[in-house]
């Protein structure tokens, strides 16, 4: 089996608090996990832990084989994480966010108009200022620097929030896209029913640790299940 997400006994600190208190979770290539729990269950922590923004204080933490609890920054590069707010300049244009996005992780500019248009994001609206964007548009925009990334592990936050039905279905197909072509995926939910439909495996939190992991709507390889138990446009 190949893991991309290793943590046994993982504990990560904001401040002298255990954000995470001792989480256990295994995640594969080409499988999605969802991660749900009340607010303050660790979710974002977690999310945050394997994108190498948070270090992990003790326990197992590994991520693409890299030691979270020694070098966490080396694992930037290789995940991509899609947050309650999007990292955009609001007076760059979609295409001018994209492009810096890109550049700044050292990946080919010219990836950017495809990912745009696959998110539905072209002619005016690409050359428009994310300022001047829908809050779905703008979540669009980082949608497609996930696209032209493709990153080997995707953590996406609440991607559904502040979406209409169409904007929700683009992002359940980006999802299954990236999972297809070999990625891992981690995304938290506050709707559990939608969120368990849509993975392979569903993670529930609470106190910053994962208290059940059970199978969800998405064929799971077998090894996975077995390791665990208003819109704007």
């Amino acid at each position: 089996m190949d893991l991309v997400v290793r943590l046994r006994g993982a504990v990560a600190l904001t401040g002298r608090f255990p954000a995470l208190s001792g989480a256990d979770l295994t995640v594969q290539r080409g499988e999605v996990v969802s991660v749900v729990g009340a607010n303050g269950a660790g979710k974002t922590t977690l999310l945050r832990l394997l994108a190498g923004l948070v270090p992990a204080s003790s326990g197992e933490a590994v991520v693409l084989g890299i030691d979270l609890c020694q070098d966490p920054a080396a694992v930037r590069r290789r995940v991509g994480l899609l947050g309650h707010a999007p990292s955009l300049y609001d007076d760059l244009t979609a295409w001018e966010n994209v492009r810096f996005a890109l550049r700044s992780a050292r990946v080919p500019a010219e990836l950017g108009p495809a990912a745009l248009e696959r998110v539905g994001i072209t002619g005016r609206l690409a050359a428009t200022p994310v300022g001047g964007l829908s809050a779905g548009q703008r979540r669009r925009v980082a949608l497609a620097v996930l696209v032209a990334r493709s990153p080997e592990l995707w953590l996406l936050d609440e991607p559904h929030a502040a979406l209409d039905p169409a904007a929700r279905s683009l992002v359940s197909e980006l999802v299954e896209e990236a999972a297809r072509g070999g990625a891992a995926v981690v995304f938290s939910s506050h709707e559990p029913a939608v969120a368990l439909a849509s993975s392979d495996r569903q993670a529930v939190m609470a106190g910053g640790r994962v208290l059940d992991l059970r199978p969800g709507g998405r064929r799971a390889p077998l090894a996975a299940v077995g390791e665990g138990g208003s819109h704007v446009a």
